[in-house]
């Protein structure tokens, strides 16, 4: 979150390299399983859950000419989650497939960008499925800059930050730190105003222009605020003129199940709303919704429009979106699934020190990743890396978040299933589980 005034330059790195990788056997099969080199001694390899789907043959560039190409003629700047980037060839709903034939449950999403499934059948009226092909798998990490006139203020985080504990946040599953906070008052949340006001009047002018926030933060690991602070934080930022600005990018369209925008999970009303990502399922495409009163001031100015503004193809993507939303009742599902998902997680949490801390709701879950619990320190990037390239071996996709990339960012197509659930946390529990093999060898 910002606020729009002075310029501040911080660059946020999220290293992503990994220090090995572990072989897969590839298979076309239905209800493909999956193996690894690696043998467990304490635990079985979870099953990946069948899928009705088989992908056409993959005849395009060899892998390493494609890598070749790569290296020759894109940015060194982006650069992959693996060791040995996956060639992900087709996609369908939950599922992606490589060159070789493998397939992998997909529960990040294109970074939070598939809302209904790859490929939908019913999301492209207007543009046709094989001509979108597979919809955005790339993921990839830059630094990132504040933009000119910003103010940051400090992020409200009830498991890292200085204040929080166990009734918190707005969430099924809640923090392990302690706290005395009665039902209807939030310690965490007054101590992060005070520290917001201070900002306010020490860090910037007597007048702002707006306040940006997310409802829960993405690239930072899906943290999530006190209850309540938002609302006190829009109503300080409007007494100084400002503007509040809620970006629904990643949190928007039923990905947080109890409702469709994540403002409202807040109890607020922004003055503006931006989103992306979701509202085309991967077709690229975003919206800006705002009142009367801010639209009518851009007519004041001297030119403003958007070359690409109310393109048909992508508004009648955009609909067709939503009426698969609506239809498939994805919300719903977000709402069931991903509860139940954050409890069996949950549970993971209790089982292993170095899980830190559970978080989100719906489908936008974090997974922290600690030394210890006790020191709450961020477990290295390179066990987390490890950690992550056996999930992936074992047929898992997920993201990372975090300023030192120590969380697992889970945000799955909306449209995912309690048995596909399952396979996650198997997955999961059983990475965990090399990597305590590991560590006692």
């Amino acid at each position: 979150m910002s606020l729009v005034w002075r310029q501040v330059r911080r660059a946020l790195c999220l290293e992503t390299s990994s220090s090995r990788i572990l072989k897969m056997c590839p298979s076309l099969s239905l209800g493909a399983s999956w193996a690894s080199v690696n043998k467990f001694d304490l635990h079985t390899k979870p099953r990946m859950p069948p899928c009705d789907f088989s992908p056409e043959r993959y005849q395009s560039l060899a892998y390493e000419h494609a890598l070749e190409i790569h290296r020759q003629h894109l940015s060194p700047v982006a650069t992959a989650y693996f060791q040995k980037p996956l060639l992900l060839h087709q996609g369908h709903m939950e599922w992606l497939f490589d060159s070789e034939g493998n397939r992998y449950l997909d529960f990040f999403s294109g970074i939070v960008t598939v809302s209904v499934g790859h490929c939908h059948p019913g999301a492209y009226h207007g543009c046709s499925p094989y001509t979108l092909g597979l919809t955005n798998i790339r993921t990839f990490k830059t630094k990132l800059l504040t933009g000119m006139g910003c103010q940051s203020t400090m992020c409200p985080d009830v498991f890292r930050g200085p204040w929080g504990g166990s009734h918190c946040r707005d969430s099924p599953v809640q923090t392990i730190r302690k706290c005395s906070c009665s039902p209807d008052c939030c310690q965490a949340k007054d101590q992060y105003i005070e520290q917001f006001k201070d900002t306010l009047n020490t860090s910037v002018s007597s007048s702002i222009a707006g306040f940006f926030a997310e409802p829960i933060q993405g690239v930072n690991g899906f943290v999530q605020y006190p209850k309540g602070f938002l609302k006190e934080a829009f109503e300080l930022v409007r007494e100084r003129g400002g503007v509040c600005i809620a970006d629904e990018v990643q949190t928007g369209f039923g990905r947080l199940g109890s409702h469709f925008w994540g403002f409202q999970t807040h109890d607020v009303l922004p003055d503006i709303v931006t989103m992306a990502k979701g509202i085309g399922n991967g077709f690229p495409m975003a919206a800006v919704v705002t009142t009367q009163e801010i639209a009518k001031s851009l007519a004041k100015c001297l030119l403003h429009f958007n070359t690409f503004g109310g393109n048909p193809i992508a508004c009648a993507i955009g609909s067709a979106v939503l009426e698969v939303i609506k239809e498939e009742k994805t919300q719903e599902n977000s709402q069931e699934v991903g509860t139940y998902m954050l409890q069996k997680l949950a549970k993971l949490r209790d089982e292993f020190d170095i899980v830190g801390d559970v978080r989100g709701k719906g489908l936008l879950i974090g997974v922290e990743m600690v030394q210890d619990k006790m020191s709450c320190q961020p477990l290295s990037c390179e066990e987390v890396n490890q950690i992550h390239e056996d999930c992936k071996d074992m047929g898992l996709l997920v993201g990372r978040g975090g300023i030192f990339s120590q969380t697992f960012r889970i945000a799955p197509p909306m449209c995912i299933t309690k048995p596909e659930a399952d396979f996650a946390v198997e997955v999961f529990r059983s990475a965990l589980i090399q990597h305590m093999e590991r560590k006692a060898k």
